[in-house]
């Protein structure tokens, strides 16, 4: 392990974070009243360790993103040798460098041969915004500038800036934000555990893909440009659709000629046990938005793929695409992702997680029996564990979120990190994590859960 311990001065950096840092996601009255943060100083393969010493269990990867595990020198080291080779240089106006360049091809290489174009960003939120304009401006070009509206799913997440926000469908973010911006829906997630009623999950798959179908009819084939889902809709809670949804959702995508978006930023390069989600579940996308696992997380790199045949246009007719950003396709965050790829590919990392999968699907249903377990569900290394009042009837405790959030403040009492989403837990851990730390993870999980009964039998229908 590669620890190297500064002599920190914790108390002055718990004062200086509460006065000075502004954090996201984070209710900041709550925040200051709880005493301010926990601060990290290291990591090892699936382990953080804090200021004050503790050992901690990352069950979510950082924010589902350090997928290849901490601690790993080949990437500082290609870090600290490109930056002596050169430090920055930008890909605006004909220009390259050889990281930039070669982490395209690298990226294309592992995609279906049909994409062969790679435009670079920072994260996947400035990828999103990026495909809105891509796609409005590709229907132009095509002399159809009026196929502008796209449509994505109810806690749909597709990132923070506003344009992302306004794609995705997390009504707090919408209501935070004010007026929404023209030309964007959202349909019904595939959520069976809250909307299957009695129907199996094969039947509800049906139904929800067709509500994509009835919002195409409603705002008219011809003004529809897009529909964009997340493989398995992360931030939502680890909504696993059922097996009948993507291949209807592709089918009627294709019926009226509707451009479909794979958002890959959480389930890209492993997550799922294949390189991509739609490689998992059987589908095929016009465009591909990446991010976390491209780098690990050691560094902000985002990328999109655009298939050969939205590409062919730009080419064609030719005028300038006025997007870009100072930093995309950065040398140092491209040598780092790239060698993070290789890495990927030749210790076999996506098999570890196709491997491993069903042991930790298996592990993560030990916690069924568990009085405030309504359901486990994972695919890959991507899971959650859904917190119920009553288990027969799939009910909810009162006030969404308030049991998850005590579910989650007990994980960190017994030194794991898990994350809630509404009152579903959810992990996703770096791929590098053994059967027997996927045993430790269930172990404390089970902990955290019995703190939590314990704080809500009393209101157990």
């Amino acid at each position: 392990m590669n620890v190297h311990k500064k002599n920190l001065d914790l108390d002055a950096i718990v004062k200086a974070d509460i006065t000075h840092h502004f954090h996201p996601f984070t209710d900041h009255k709550a925040f200051r009243a709880a005493g301010g943060p926990r601060v990290i100083t290291h990591g090892d393969g699936v382990w953080i360790w804090d200021a004050k010493g503790n050992k901690i269990l990352d069950g979510m990867s950082g924010l589902w993103c350090v997928n290849i595990g901490y601690g790993r020198k080949e990437l500082a080291e290609v870090a600290y040798q490109q930056m002596l080779d050169l430090p920055y240089y930008n890909t605006f106006f004909k220009t390259t460098t050889a990281p930039a360049t070669e982490l395209a091809a690298k990226i294309s290489s592992v995609l279906p041969k049909q994409f062969q174009t790679i435009f670079f960003t920072n994260s996947g939120s400035e990828g999103n915004d990026t495909i809105v304009r891509f796609v409005r401006h590709y229907w132009k070009l095509m002399g159809k500038p009026y196929r502008q509206h796209i449509i994505g799913r109810k806690r749909g997440y597709h990132g923070s800036t506003w344009v992302a926000a306004n794609l995705g469908g997390m009504i707090g973010m919408h209501e935070q934000g004010g007026d929404q911006l023209p030309g964007f829906h959202h349909i019904q997630q595939p959520y069976w555990y809250d909307f299957g009623g009695d129907k199996t999950p094969e039947e509800f798959g049906l139904e929800a893909a067709q509500e994509l179908e009835k919002k195409i009819l409603e705002l008219g084939p011809d003004n529809v440009a897009a529909f964009i889902g997340e493989p398995i809709q992360g931030a939502a809670g680890v909504l696993i659709p059922p097996s009948t949804y993507w291949p209807e959702i592709s089918r009627i995508c294709k019926k009226y000629g509707v451009l479909l978006i794979s958002d890959e930023v959480i389930c890209g390069f492993g997550r799922t046990g294949n390189w991509f989600g739609f490689e998992t579940f059987g589908y095929e996308p016009d465009i591909v938005n990446m991010a976390k696992g491209l780098s690990s997380g050691y560094l902000p790199i985002g990328a999109i793929a655009f298939s050969d045949k939205l590409i062919e246009p730009f080419f064609d007719k030719g005028g300038e695409f006025y997007h870009g950003m100072t930093y995309a396709g950065h040398p140092v965050a491209a040598a780092v992702a790239l060698k993070n790829v290789e890495i990927m590919q030749s210790e076999k990392m996506i098999e570890r997680v196709a491997e491993l999968g069903p042991y930790f699907n298996q592990a993560l249903a030990s916690l069924n029996d568990h009085p405030i377990v309504g359901e486990t569900r994972s695919v890959g290394l991507i899971g959650a564990i859904e917190l119920s009042s009553n288990k027969a009837k799939r009910s909810r405790f009162n006030d969404s979120g308030r049991v998850g959030t005590m579910c989650r403040n007990h994980c960190f009492d017994v030194n794991l990190v898990m994350r809630a989403c509404w009152d579903t837990m959810v992990l996703a851990p770096p791929f590098c994590i053994t059967r027997e730390e996927i045993d430790e993870l269930v172990k404390r999980a089970r902990v955290a859960l019995d703190k939590t009964y314990a704080d809500v039998k009393a209101e157990m229908e």
